[in-house]
């Protein structure tokens, strides 16, 4: 039987069945060519190099491929890296693809029990009306869908995981500051990235679409609540807040944030969903180290690498 991702040992010379997450081409000191890929299954990634190809095989294999890779793992910088000997592609279309993406740890069931018993919380009759509309529309998608193409939450299920995640800040931030609308709030959170399930093209090998590209998840999130709210006839404050809250959700204008936050709400909102997404990438390069070592250069945390305590 073979071995999955997180089973591989340094020294091991084995083949795996893996899906290809990215593949990219690369160039030596010596200008030969070769490949830098992502192998991944449903237990995790890792890096793999395929030395010594030849022109033909630099343009052979693509992202989405699912492939038996065979080679030999290796130490390299502390990181077990797989040595690629030879690639044979495999029909995806006879295959479970489950087998190949990481799934959120917490069952489907459980996620989508509690985000709905939160929207059910929701007091003010606009933002409760708003939220469901929209939730119902894409609900089979919002529990299948990453919350981005890499960096945090990038798993079937992680828009769900990263809501819910999201949706317990807020309840203790609301705790904590009183002057927070809490129903303002919640919706902003569940509300802020449901965009990128236009954006993004599935829970499988995930990229961008033509919508995502030209308009991006919070310009499509903040037309679909002002349509959703004149569908529905429904009328004040709460929509232009709404809006104003997915329209500001990444706190800078260098983020893609198109206005500053400029309600507590908003602010907020874009704190915790820093807090959310930084911690599940901090946690994600940190959970292959060993105990008195540093992870490699998180390019999302600033290009930081962070050490790894051996405190119990």
């Amino acid at each position: 039987m073979s071995k999955t991702i997180h089973e591989l040992l340094d020294g091991d010379k084995l083949s795996v069945t893996v899906l290809l997450s990215t593949v990219n081409k690369g160039v030596t000191n010596k200008g030969a060519p070769y490949l830098s890929i992502v192998l991944q299954d449903k237990s995790g990634t890792m890096d793999a190099k395929f030395w010594n190809v030849s022109e033909s095989q630099l343009a052979l294999y693509k992202p989405g491929m699912v492939a038996e890779v065979s080679g030999d793992v290796l130490s390299h910088n502390k990181q077990l890296q797989f040595r690629i000997n030879s690639i044979h592609v495999l029909d995806r279309s006879t295959l479970d693809l489950s087998e190949f993406v990481q799934a959120s740890p917490i069952p489907r069931a459980q996620l989508k029990e509690e985000i709905m018993e939160m929207v059910a919380s929701i007091r003010n009759d606009v933002i409760r009306k708003i939220v469901e509309e929209i939730l119902a529309e894409y609900e089979t998608d919002f529990f299948a869908y990453p919350a981005a193409s890499k960096n945090h939450h990038n798993f079937v299920g992680g828009l769900a995981t990263h809501v819910l995640g999201m949706l317990k800040l807020a309840e203790d931030v609301c705790a904590l500051y009183p002057m927070l609308h809490r129903d303002l709030l919640l919706g902003g959170v569940l509300l802020h990235d449901i965009g990128k399930l236009v954006e993004l093209s599935g829970p499988v090998i995930t990229e961008y679409t033509m919508e995502g590209k030209l308009l991006g998840h919070i310009s499509i999130m903040q037309a679909k609540v002002a349509q959703v709210a004149d569908r529905l006839q429904l009328e004040g404050e709460e929509v232009i807040l709404l809006r104003h809250m997915v329209l500001s959700h990444h706190g800078h204008y260098d983020y893609g944030s198109p206005v500053l936050p400029m309600l507590p709400e908003a602010e907020m909102l874009y704190f915790i969903d820093n807090m959310d997404a930084r911690m599940n990438s901090l946690q994600k390069a940190i959970d292959p180290i060993e105990e008195g070592e540093f992870t490699p250069r998180i390019f999302s945390l600033e290009n930081r690498s962070f050490y790894k305590s051996k405190l119990k």
